[in-house]
């Protein structure tokens, strides 16, 4: 066993049931979307990260492993390109048991999904996502980038050779004049490849856009973990615009059957919006 695994036992795991992508599929439950799980880590200050581009850990180690196991119940995880050029991340599932820990392939391994509009995230051969490909560890991205950006012919051939690929799409809705990330054709498109469930992770553009009136009924569940700091001002906040109904300003969105869990040092949020 890889002394990176890390173990989440099933009695930590009960109390997410609820909140996940059923196991036994007796039917889509969207024929042409898949199961949409929004998850991140935020400080009392609803602070993502002390200022754009600092990777920032607020997770305890418990809440660590519950993020891992929520990876390992999603063909997917996503993620915006600003994450991507930040954190190198290896946007694979650490879990005792999944491929390339103990498991069989990489089964329990999702498919990372980078939503980079105009192919700017200079990833190399030594980038960690793709030396976890090569050590059997993880999968490779699925890139996804605005219709009419062509990436260089290096950098497609570098993802293509780890079974990784661009994916033009029309990623850009007009509303109220402006040009908005459009959330039905990006999970429409992750449907299309085969991708039955998605946990978005991030980061602050990525979660504040989805969490906007036009696409928020598409997340079928939240799960958020709260850490006991506060950030300050400053940091990378989840903060959707508001609504406005009638000339009045009211809430952007407001979560229902919520439950609150208290893990180690950190509440963990479920609900659905």
């Amino acid at each position: 066993m890889s002394r990176e695994a890390l173990n989440f036992p099933p009695s930590n795991r009960t109390f997410l049931e609820p909140h996940l992508p059923p196991k036994n599929e007796t039917g889509p439950l969207k024929p042409n979307l898949p199961f949409t799980t929004l998850t991140f880590a935020t400080s009392l200050d609803s602070s993502l990260a002390l200022a754009p581009g600092t990777r920032t850990t607020l997770s305890g180690p418990q809440s660590k492993a519950m993020t891992h196991y929520l990876r390992s119940r999603h063909d997917a995880i996503l993620i915006g390109v600003g994450t991507a050029v930040a954190d190198n991340p290896g946007l694979n599932c650490r879990i005792e048991g999944v491929g390339g820990y103990g498991g069989e392939g990489l089964v329990g391994q999702p498919r990372p999904i980078v939503i980079d509009p105009h192919a700017r995230w200079e990833f190399t051969r030594e980038s960690k996502i793709l030396e976890l490909v090569r050590e059997g560890k993880g999968q490779a991205p699925f890139i996804i980038t605005s219709t009419g950006t062509v990436p260089s012919a290096e950098k497609r051939t570098l993802l293509e050779s780890h079974g990784g690929k661009f994916i033009p799409l029309d990623l850009l809705a007009d509303e109220n004049r402006e040009r908005r990330l459009d959330w039905t054709a990006v999970l429409e498109c992750l449907r299309n490849e085969g991708l039955k469930s998605v946990m978005i992770e991030g980061g602050g553009t990525v979660i504040n856009s989805l969490l906007e009136p036009g696409w928020a009924h598409l997340v079928d569940s939240v799960i958020v973990t709260i850490a006991p700091t506060w950030l300050g001002q400053g940091g990378v906040v989840v903060s959707p615009r508001r609504r406005v109904e009638g000339g009045e300003v009211v809430p952007a969105a407001r979560l229902r059957d919520v439950k609150w869990y208290p893990f180690g040092e950190d509440v963990v949020l479920c609900g659905r919006v």
